[in-house]
């Protein structure tokens, strides 16, 4: 019998083209091994699961920087300390894991998720939580200067004693979040629900963008807000303030301050 001569094939692993994970490198490898051939479908089944390991092989690499743990199960860890500075964890499950004391410096954690977890004194600075779900976790004390929370599912977190110099908060979500003695000098909160969140205690020198932000029972009692840019009566209105509660220019003291404790 005779066979026809194959195409060699060129897996995606070893040359780094025409990925096998898209449409465009099924469609070459097919061709490759030719579209009615029982050899060519053998050998393409062969060169997809051998991708599909590469590519989970990630997940049990070596914890270092730079590290690719993107779309990996870490739930329920012991990670304290580690160092993952630069990494992509990029939908990286972490429930439940402790990062406290973590390098996350530039790392890339975009649609994590961190839920119930604790980045307590971690370093993330210029890190990336775009999109995360964090919800109940621990950011005490944790370095995130001109970090992104973009996004961010923050409920009921805790950034006490964090500093978050320059950080991004635009349309997360941060009811309940605790900011207490949180360094947050420039730190954006544009279209952000910050609902029943404390600042109360909070330090920063310049100006905090509230545009647009939900401020329903935001705790600002002693807060000087007097350098604040985007906020507006109506928002004003809905907060929690007191007599050193400290208004930009043109805005007037709400008849429900002081509110009841919560």
């Amino acid at each position: 019998m005779h066979i026809p001569n194959q195409k060699p094939i060129r897996s995606s692993v070893a040359t780094g083209e025409g990925g096998l994970s898209d449409t465009v490198g099924i469609q070459r490898a097919i061709r490759a091994c030719g579209k009615n051939s029982a050899i060519g479908l053998s050998a393409l089944l062969v060169v997809l699961t051998f991708s599909d390991f590469a590519n989970a092989a990630n997940c049990k690499g070596p914890s270092a920087p730079g590290a690719d743990w993107s779309d990996c199960n870490k739930k329920q860890l012991m990670l304290g300390g580690i160092d993952l500075e630069g990494g992509n964890l990029a939908n990286t499950d972490f429930t439940l894991t402790d990062l406290r004391g973590a390098n996350l410096t530039a790392a890339n954690l975009e649609k994590a998720t961190l839920v119930r977890s604790s980045l307590a004194g971690a370093r993330a600075d210029k890190a990336n939580f775009a999109k995360v779900e964090a919800y109940r976790s621990s950011f005490a004390g944790i370095s995130a200067e001109g970090a992104s929370f973009n996004s961010s599912e923050l409920q009921r977190t805790n950034f006490t004693g964090a500093k978050l110099t320059g950080a991004d908060f635009e349309k997360a979500e941060l009811g309940r979040a605790n900011f207490d003695k949180a360094v947050i000098t420039g730190t954006r909160f544009p279209m952000a629900n910050l609902s029943r969140a404390t600042f109360s205690g909070s330090t920063f020198e310049g100006p905090l963008d509230f545009t647009d932000a939900f401020m329903f029972l935001t705790r600002i009692e002693g807060v000087d807000l007097s350098a604040a840019t985007g906020l507006e009566q109506e928002q004003v209105n809905l907060t929690c303030g007191d007599t050193a509660t400290k208004l930009p220019a043109g805005l007037s003291v709400p008849a429900n301050w002081p509110c009841p404790v919560d």
